[in-house]
């Protein structure tokens, strides 16, 4: 008997998110199923009407934007059917070609962050993406089973670094033993995480457009930089060259309520969609 053929090994996160930008342009848009939202929609703040938003979402974006991020605790608060609804966004958004970051932020030590692993980053879990967003504020350290389901599958993570929300400054902002502040400590082990790989690394930062600041050091860390802040939380497509410097490669500038505000009707949000992307894009490479 012959033996079996293994299956070719999955691209890597940071191979697929480098083309998906090249192809589609710089742009992340956020699926957030606010409870203003839906009810602005039309939809009502019920199960029935949170399916009707994420369908309406993958129609609207997911053939034209490089990339979604559904925000898991707005589904979460449906309890079972909303995770189905999540479940499905997920897979559907995906087979229409846009790469997905489930937004679930999660951390945790020892098994329970294995959980998180096998859950966001195994392709055969219902859960699991292109990516996931993960707190590091129990130690970078305890990443090592989703940093080890990455290598393994080829999927990627973002850990939180310089967040948007201006709280964030009082734990990012802190220095430790090293004499370097939390937030560059975090860099540095994303950048060795990343060495090596071509032509980018699967282990991103979550970086806000909104800092207000050159954030240093980027440029070396060899992986993608989301950056979530544009339009509700006040950032503009002005403020990338601030924060981020002339080094944009990976940079994935994310928008949320500005280009959602203008639904339900799916080519309205499509065509917000793709003027912000246009302006992101315009800003970053000129073009």
């Amino acid at each position: 008997m012959a033996e079996p053929v293994p299956e070719p090994a999955r691209e890597s996160f940071g191979a697929r998110v480098h083309a998906a930008l090249a192809e589609r342009g710089p742009l992340c848009v956020g699926i957030d199923p606010h409870r203003a939202l839906l009810e602005s929609w039309g939809y009502g703040d019920t199960p029935d009407g949170l399916a009707r938003f994420a369908a309406t979402c993958v129609a609207a974006f997911a053939s034209e934007i490089a990339v979604l991020k559904p925000q898991s605790a707005f589904f979460e608060r449906f309890g079972s059917r909303g995770i189905s609804v999540l479940e499905w966004t997920i897979a559907t958004a995906r087979e229409a070609g846009a790469l997905v970051i489930v937004d679930a932020k999660r951390g945790d030590v020892g098994s329970t962050m294995e959980a998180y692993a096998q859950a966001y980053l195994d392709p055969a879990a219902p859960l699991c993406g292109d990516a996931v967003t993960v707190s590091p504020y129990t130690g970078f350290g305890s990443l090592r089973p989703a940093l080890d389901a990455v290598a393994r599958y080829g999927t990627g993570i973002f850990v939180l670094m310089r967040t948007s929300n201006p709280e964030g400054a009082e734990v990012q902002h802190a220095v430790g033993k090293n004499s370097e502040t939390v937030a560059n400590t975090i860099r540095r082990a994303a950048t060795d995480a990343n060495r090596g790989a071509e032509p980018l690394g699967s282990v991103g930062l979550v970086v806000g457009a909104t800092v207000g600041e050159t954030v240093e050091g980027l440029a070396q860390v060899n992986g993608p930089i989301l950056a979530p802040g544009l339009g509700a939380q006040g950032a503009t497509p002005a403020d990338l060259r601030k924060v981020f410097g002339d080094n944009l490669t990976g940079l994935i500038p994310a928008t949320s309520r500005d280009v959602l505000r203008h639904g339900p009707d799916v080519s309205a949000l499509r065509s917000a969609a793709l003027r912000e992307r246009d302006a992101v894009r315009s800003v970053m490479y000129g073009s």
